[in-house]
């Protein structure tokens, strides 16, 4: 290789001196003001060092990379836009600034955005007479009436929010930006009210913002409009108020189920999001089937039982213990308890489902079955008293019926109340059991023996007796003798009956003396008289009074000449 001569050496320093020139060049072309795009390359201290793309590096302090909060916010590599301000004299480095930069920077963008309409962030920094100071890289104001599309109400609310904004008036030289927050919503609004009936569809899935809840519903906020979520349509399940399930600000999902453009009205339901829980009911709930809910409600006849959300079931009062007695299903279960049943029918069709509690339990009928077969006898108390019969309770809610027949052998109903009263204790024979029915038949006049044995023992023909009207036919009236014991008052035999009927003679419970004309102990048929008893009576009295007359006559014929010779010895002198 040929030494280097010195035409190369001449080469050399002419091409230093051209890069010289131009570094000087370019360096004085850069005046105080420009801006330039760096990278930071170093942190030292309070300085930081930034990479223009030239010769000379330059630097500016870490306070102008503060955060709100007042701590620097810078790292090595990150980009930077600044501004030279000047010129270190001694190591020739450039004297730099980032805020002046943004400075710049904001102004053009603030009045880059009033011409073209553009929307700015910032911050509400903080509340002054008639509005805000808003930080958007300067100082804003924000005036009260701009600040939403209804009036404010706790303006100190707004303070520290980060929003957008739309640029009324911008005047540099005085540092006057004046925003508007209303007109910003009003023109998102529209936007977005377009955008929603451009592309809603009916039966559409979409997310939207709870904005108002009322007794009936919710608005729901889905963008430039709102949609009506009926109350109905919130969930399949009972709900007595929106507020159960939603709060406003709460995001939900919801599908469109009424869609009118001309009138600009949406209907959405979060409830038909999911399939309705009665189209497969039976499937899921079968009869007899053992499930768990809770109680949503009690009403005067029972209690309602949530088993799913939206699926319902009556417990009927009647069902929730074997004890008949129960009045007050409160007492029985509470608002909010869990409950193990069995479902007992299902209605699909009206969306119904009876419930049991009590086949949960032991069946008091069971053991009474076995406890209380036919011919035995119980113990209890009278529980009420009916037209038809008396009730007996003998425990475990199981109450024995006592038929009006089964209760004496009298038919006197006075005579019945006379001896049971509500309350008292009474001893029965037990008829029949039927589990099926839950019929429980007692009889008490079946523990005395039949009144009817050995009447003709007691009674005779001729004999007077003494008794009480208990009813009366066309034929004739019954008079009991005593307990269970009736005799017949044909017509023909009462007295004075001509052309009349036998109630016109007697009144249920009379009190009545009869003549036994007849007993036939066989057909259980005693036949009495009223007519033989008068005639009976007048022929005593008759008796009597012939007696009394033959009396008078024999003591006239001694009387009446002693008379008379009274009279003579007055009359001698």
């Amino acid at each position: 290789m040929a030494p280097d001569g010195p035409e190369t050496a001449a080469q050399g320093e002419n091409t230093t001196e051209e890069m010289k020139e131009l570094y000087e060049t370019s360096m004085k072309s850069l005046q105080n003001g420009s801006i330039l795009k760096g990278r930071v390359i170093n942190i030292t201290g309070d300085t930081v060092i930034v990479d223009v793309g030239l010769k000379s590096e330059g630097k500016l302090s870490i306070n102008e990379f503060l955060d709100k909060e007042g701590k620097p916010k810078v790292h090595i590599d990150d980009d930077v836009e600044v501004m030279i301000v000047g010129r270190e004299k001694e190591f020739g480095l450039l004297l730099l600034s980032k805020q002046r930069a943004d400075y710049i920077r904001t102004w053009e963008r603030v009045n880059k955005a009033l011409e073209e309409g553009i929307p700015v962030e910032g911050d509400i920094i903080s509340e002054v007479k008639g509005g805000f100071i808003v930080d958007i890289g300067v100082n804003a104001f924000l005036p009260i009436s701009q600040v939403d599309v209804k009036p404010v109400k706790n303006p100190a609310s707004f303070v520290g929010r980060h929003l957008k904004f739309k640029v009324l008036k911008v005047n540099q030289r005085k540092n006057n930006i004046i925003l508007s927050r209303r007109i910003f919503m009003e023109e998102e609004k529209e936007r977005k009210k377009k955008e929603f009936w451009k592309n809603a569809k009916m039966d559409q899935t979409l997310y939207g913002i709870v904005r108002n809840l009322t007794d009936y519903g919710a608005f729901i906020d889905l963008g430039g409009v709102d949609g009506f979520l009926h109350m109905n349509e919130i969930t399949w399940g009972r709900i007595t108020h929106p507020k159960e399930y939603l709060r406003v600000g709460d995001e939900v999902k919801v599908k469109i189920i009424e869609l009118d453009p001309e009138k600009e009205k949406v209907g959405v339901s979060i409830k038909q999001l999911k399939q309705d829980p009665w189209l497969k009911i039976e499937e899921k709930y079968g009869v007899d089937k053992k499930v768990r809910g809770k109680v949503v409600s009690i009403v005067d006849y029972g209690a309602f039982v949530e088993l799913e959300q939206g699926v319902e079931g009556l417990l009927h009062i009647s069902e929730m213990s074997w004890d008949k007695r129960i009045k007050n299903p409160a007492k029985i279960v509470k608002k909010g308890d869990w409950l193990d049943l069995v479902v007992l029918g299902i209605d699909k069709e009206k969306k119904r489902i009876s419930l049991g509690l009590k086949q949960l339990l032991p069946d008091p009928w069971d053991e009474l079955e076995k406890q209380y077969p036919p011919g035995s006898i119980v113990k209890g108390k009278v529980k009420n008293i009916t037209e038809f019969g008396m009730f007996v309770g003998i425990g475990n809610g199981i109450d024995g019926l006592v038929h009006m027949s089964e209760i004496s052998w009298s038919r006197r109903k006075r005579a019945i109340s006379e001896v049971f009263r509500k309350g008292s204790a009474v001893e029965a024979l037990v008829i029949n059991v039927d589990k099926g029915q839950k019929k429980f038949s007692l009889s008490i006049k079946q523990l005395k023996e039949n009144p009817w044995k050995g009447v003709a023992s007691r009674h005779h023909v001729g004999e007077v007796v003494e008794g009480y009207v208990t009813s009366i036919t066309d034929f004739g009236a019954f008079v009991e003798i005593e307990e269970g014991i009736e005799g017949l008052i044909h017509l023909s035999e009462m007295e004075d009956s001509k052309g009349k009927h036998p109630s016109d003679i007697f009144k249920i419970e009379d009190k009545v003396r009869a003549v036994i004309l007849n007993i036939d102990e066989q057909e259980k048929r005693i036949a009495l008289s009223t007519k033989a008893l008068k005639k009976r009576e007048e022929q005593k009295n008759i008796e009597a009074y012939t007696k009394e007359e033959s009396a008078f006559s024999t003591l006239g014929e001694i009387l009446v000449p002693a008379m008379k010779m009274n009279e003579a010895d007055k009359g001698s002198p």
